[in-house]
């Protein structure tokens, strides 16, 4: 799935650059919030939600072609091209029902765990408006241009686990699910560094500030090709609840200024 998003989004690139079309830019910064969506904590519980939610940041730089005169003016009016370099820490606990109520020795284990990871990511989206051409945007200061975007990222991390009761790695310290070899791993968490592929899918709203500026917000869903993003994986085999990898959703609030030539 991800080879086949990279060869769509590249091919689009390369088909529209090599046109003799003029080129229109913009730059822009984003941040926001980041839920990040792993091994720790019970999935589709508020606290562990809102608990594991770090901070993004990232550079962006569009280009459309709305000045192209190639003859594919729908595409020309309705697609732009979005490149990113962006960064964001999330740290992790355990909560939810694993940690909550009537106290245990397994309980104790887990609440005592944590991570934290760092992602800096490189990628390329397609953004594409359904509702409002380029140009009718660009015209009209205080208007809104909701879009659609999908893409594919790479992405390098660095993940740590860690314990308050002690190191790692022994019945002392480390709940009994964590101990499993896992995908060629001794244990079913790790502190590394690795480098993985992820895909995107966002929807968000573009508005007019003034001629040359605009403001943005964006809601969007990165899922990676790694389950070792936060640190633990543990072995699926013998742990069923544990099959889905990590994910992450960055609510983005951001700017952006249109560069003349």
């Amino acid at each position: 799935m991800f080879k086949q998003i990279a060869l769509t989004l590249f091919t689009i690139f390369g088909i529209s650059t090599v046109s003799n079309a003029q080129l229109a830019y913009e730059i822009g910064l984003i941040a926001g919030p980041v839920a990040f969506q792993s091994d720790y904590g019970q999935r589709h519980d508020q606290s562990t939600n809102v608990g594991n939610t770090g901070f993004g940041i990232g550079a962006v730089h569009w280009i459309n072609f709305s000045s192209a005169a190639n003859g594919n003016e729908y595409f020309n009016e309705h697609f732009k091209i979005r490149s990113e370099i962006s960064f964001n820490k999330t740290n992790f606990q355990h909560y939810g029902r694993w940690v909550e109520g009537k106290p245990s020795v397994t309980k104790e284990k887990l609440k005592a765990m944590s991570g934290k990871t760092y992602l800096f990511n490189v990628g390329v989206q397609v953004n594409y408006s359904p509702f409002m051409t380029i140009h009718e945007f660009e015209k009209n200061v205080g208007s809104f241009y909701p879009y659609l975007s999908i893409g594919v990222m790479g992405s390098y991390y660095s993940t740590e686990a860690n314990s308050s009761l002690g190191q790692l790695g022994i019945p002392a310290t480390t709940p009994d699910k964590y101990l499993f070899p896992s995908e060629g791993n001794q244990y079913g968490f790790s502190t590394e560094s690795g480098f993985t592929i992820s895909a995107l899918l966002g929807v968000g709203v573009q508005y007019k500030l003034d001629e040359m500026n605009d403001l943005l917000f964006e809601i969007r869903y990165q899922g990676f090709n790694s389950d070792w993003i936060d640190g633990l994986n543990p072995n699926r085999d013998l742990f069923k609840e544990n099959k889905a990898k990590d994910s992450q959703v960055w609510f983005n609030f951001g700017y952006s200024h249109y560069l003349e030539f």
